[in-house]
């Protein structure tokens, strides 16, 4: 059986591969890999112009991406992250427009599941949006991952069957107006991100 480790070498030579995240099982690539990428929009039929969420292993991974986050936002994540929660940065270097698609910014989360992050601390920041072709259910179990891709992709790794379908729930933080905003609900509840930030802020949910 594929061990994690072995899985995070494939990913540095630029490899594409299911894995469990810690929401739903992701078909994983190379943020920093254009090729690789590529591949995955290719193998998920995904829209082209639809960005896809990039799991780093730290805070300090954001700086791979030329953001530079200022002293509140930091207080945030360090409250948010780890965590089943992505938030969105602007982004709007012609560089990574292979991973922005036009929308000139990114979503990234720090997983909370620490086997999950030391494979991504290994491998580098991973794209990795839900394993199955886009219209498709997510796949909860690599059997069905398997049924999706086939040969397709470099690896499985086997995280045993999920209960969940829920992604991550998706925010940006607006620090001049002092605002969180919704624009996925996810595995966190609206109501536990507001118990987690500064009582005079508010959170709103786009609609």
């Amino acid at each position: 059986m594929l061990k994690a480790i072995q899985a995070g070498e494939i990913l540095k030579k630029g490899g594409v591969g299911v894995l469990l995240t810690d929401t739903i099982y992701g078909l994983v690539a190379p943020a920093l890999n254009k090729k690789s990428v590529e591949r995955v929009y290719e193998l998920k039929k995904r829209t082209p112009d639809k960005p896809c969420i990039v799991l780093i292993s730290d805070i300090k991974d954001l700086e791979k991406f030329d953001i530079e986050i200022s002293p509140v936002e930091k207080k945030f994540l360090n409250k948010f992250w780890p965590g089943e929660i992505s938030i969105i940065f602007e982004l709007n270097k012609k560089k990574y427009f292979y991973l922005h698609r036009g929308t000139n910014s990114l979503a990234f989360r720090v997983p909370k599941v620490l086997k999950l992050r030391k494979l991504v601390s290994s491998s580098g920041p991973l794209i990795a949006p839900s394993a199955n072709p886009e219209g498709q259910l997510p796949a909860k179990s690599i059997r069905l991952a398997t049924k999706y891709f086939g040969s397709s992709i470099d690896f499985y790794l086997e995280g045993g069957v999920t209960t969940t379908t829920k992604p991550s729930t998706l925010i940006k933080i607006n620090e001049m107006s002092k605002e969180i905003i919704v624009l996925r609900s996810g595995a966190i509840s609206d109501l536990s991100i507001a118990k987690k930030i500064f009582k005079s802020w508010k959170v709103l949910s786009h609609k």
